[in-house]
Order: structure tokens, then sequence, then C-alpha cells
């Protein structure tokens, strides 16, 4: 299948808006549940007929392109939190890449979350609980870790911790895509005019 440049801009903003919900919740100790649901949603899409599809309806990125926008620009002060999680995700994904056992474990680990959809919404507590300990599990187990920073008062409520780690999954989720349909570092620094030109097409799109 050849991806095309709106493909690869869908999946490096998956990546910004997994990093952008976890920053609201270490240091708000709240999300825009909006912008988290699809980063969750994405990662129970194991099949998808094509790249958009894989996070729900048209524009549900348009929080992480707006912010990958806005780190490709420098027009508005550099986020430089959320750029460092963005590549810790796309390290740690390299080095999941070797680690097969891991893969199948969480792969399974998403299968039986899949059937827990059957009882409880997208986001209900429970869900990202399992999917919180399946990161635990297996992905928090390699090193460099991904070390998030926020408001100590946020990141002791264990139902915050959950929803950080499973949307730390779900970053792991979108940079396994990235990878897959051709995105690299040099991608980032060599095609920015491409990718600008893709987000403010989806953004565009987004709008109607």
């Amino acid at each position: 299948m050849a991806y095309t440049e709106q493909d690869k801009l869908i999946a490096l903003a998956g990546i910004f808006q997994s990093a952008l919900c976890v920053r609201q919740i270490a240091r708000q100790g709240s999300v825009d549940t909006d912008a988290m649901e699809p980063c969750i949603y994405g990662l129970f899409q194991t099949d998808p007929e094509s790249v958009p599809e894989i996070f729900g309806s048209p524009g549900s990125l348009s929080p992480g392109v707006r912010e990958l926008v806005s780190q490709l620009t420098g027009k508005q002060p550099r986020e430089l939190e959320l750029t460092r999680y963005a590549i810790s995700l796309l390290k740690v994904e390299r080095i999941l890449s070797g680690h097969k056992d891991m893969i199948t474990t969480i792969s399974s680990g998403i299968e039986d979350a899949r059937a827990k959809l059957e009882h409880f919404s997208m986001l209900h507590p429970n869900l990202l609980a399992h999917l919180a300990d399946l990161y635990s599990r297996t992905i928090s187990q390699l090193k460099p870790r991904v070390m998030v920073q926020g408001d100590p008062r946020f990141l002791q409520i264990p139902d915050n911790q959950n929803r950080i780690r499973a949307l730390l999954l779900a970053g792991i989720r979108s940079a396994w895509l990235w990878r897959q349909i051709g995105g690299s570092r040099w991608k980032i620094l060599l095609g920015k005019k491409q990718l600008l030109t893709a987000a403010r097409d989806y953004l565009r799109r987004a709008q109607h």
C-alpha cells in the first residue's frame, strides 16, 4: 500500500495528541476527553482499511495536528516537554520492535481489553486500568523509560496514573504506525514543508 503525506501526518499527530493528553493529566489533573478518546480508540484498530480510520471520526486528531504545526513552525513558544515525550515514545517503540515476545503479550492484552468494550465505555476506569497494567508489565520494563513530569498531587492519584499509562501505550501504537508507513527522524527534519501542507489540509477539512 502506498502511504500519503496525510497518512504520515496522522501517525505523527497521534503521538503528539497522546503526549498532549499526558501533559494535561500530569499538570492539571484533568484531560480533554474528546482528545483522549481517539488515542485509546486507535489501540483497538488492529486491521484498519486506511490510516485515517484508526483514530475514528474525521478531525479527531485536530489537537495533535495543531500542536504539531506549532512545533514545526515555531510561531508559538515551542513546548519542549511535548517534543520530549514524542521523541521518547519514538525511541521506546524502536526498542520494543526488537522484543517479539513482549509485542505478542501486548497484542494479547489488547484483545483481552477489547472484550471489556462490551461492558465498558472507551474511557471507563476499568478499561484504562487494564491498559495501564498492560503497559506496566511490558513497555515500562524497557530502558530508557518514558519519564512523565507534573504536579505530584495529580501524579499520585491512581486513576491519573492509569490514564497516563494507557495514553503512553496509545502513543507507542502511533509511533509504531509512524515507522510502519515510512516515517523517520529525517522525514520530520527534511519533510517539514510537506507535513505542514498536510496539516493545514487536515485542519481545513476538519472544519467542514
